[in-house]
């Protein structure tokens, strides 16, 4: 599987950040992806207008602009979006699966943390989901859970080889070195393939959002089920087609030689 990891710096604009995702996956599917991954919060990023007011159904327009998108470059696009909530005024922070595999999924664990509270205008998800691309089960995880390791422990056990985790994530001291170990961590004490893609930092295009803000500080990466990184990009936007070929056909052997998915669940 070759794979895109779109380090973009989302607007917030939606209309304005589509154009930014038909570029970036028009550019990925020339160099042969077949999935592109987007980072959380693209449609819109969180410090712009309130969440609420540009909020769509994953059935909705902005939703459908993607589908088209994926369907005209013949890829499967995963975007983060925000779609209304059953509580008014409220969202649901919404990975879209698009193209050729279709679902999507909503953040479980929201980020009240580091003197932010996403729980103020976003109402969480219930439950972990997979997908299905060219034979291989995708996990989906958006950043803050990325400090959980039972979903990530829910997804192997729904027999997902590589999860994906999409993020925007905050900035500030030794923000960059936990998002590196965590993505790290979650491939090791799972023995799956975990690709993160993160918003690129604003700063590195003159935008300042301010310490803490979650907007993104790049570094996104591929990692591989034993914990070793096999990609890792800087603070930059760029977008950087990956083949999991090797990682992927590596994972059997290092389930072998470290089987805690076989020896877990015990306490």
């Amino acid at each position: 599987m070759r794979i895109a990891l779109a380090q973009v710096i989302a607007g917030s604009d939606p209309a304005e950040n589509l154009d930014l995702i038909a570029r970036e996956t028009e550019r990925a599917a020339a160099d042969g992806a077949e999935l592109v991954v987007f980072p959380e919060a693209v449609m819109c990023r969180f410090a712009g207008p309130d969440l609420a007011d540009v909020a769509d159904a994953v059935d909705g327009p902005w939703a459908d602009e993607v589908r088209r998108i994926a369907r005209a470059s013949g890829v499967t696009v995963v975007v983060g979006m925000f779609t209304p909530a059953s509580t008014p005024g409220r969202v649901r922070n919404t990975l879209l699966v698009a193209g050729g595999a279709e679902t999507g999924y909503d953040k479980i664990h929201l980020y009240d943390a580091f003197g932010y509270r996403e729980s103020d205008a976003v109402e969480p998800g219930v439950r972990p989901i997979t997908f299905d691309l060219n034979g291989v089960r995708i996990g989906l995880a958006t950043c803050y859970d990325v400090r959980f390791p039972e979903l990530f422990r829910a997804l192997a056990a729904d027999g997902a080889d590589l999860v994906l985790v999409c993020a925007s994530w905050g900035s500030g001291p030794g923000k960059r070195e936990h998002w590196e170990l965590l993505t790290r961590a979650r491939a090791l004490d799972t023995t799956t393939v975990v690709v993160a893609v993160g918003q690129a930092d604003p700063l590195t295009i003159g935008r300042e959002d301010g310490v803490g803000a979650p907007t993104g500080i790049g570094y996104s990466g591929v990692i591989a089920a034993d914990g070793a990184d096999v990609v890792r990009l800087g603070a930059v936007p760029e977008t950087v087609v990956v083949d999991l070929a090797v990682a992927l056909a590596a994972m059997p052997e290092v389930r072998a030689k470290l089987p805690v998915l076989a020896n877990g669940n015990r306490i």
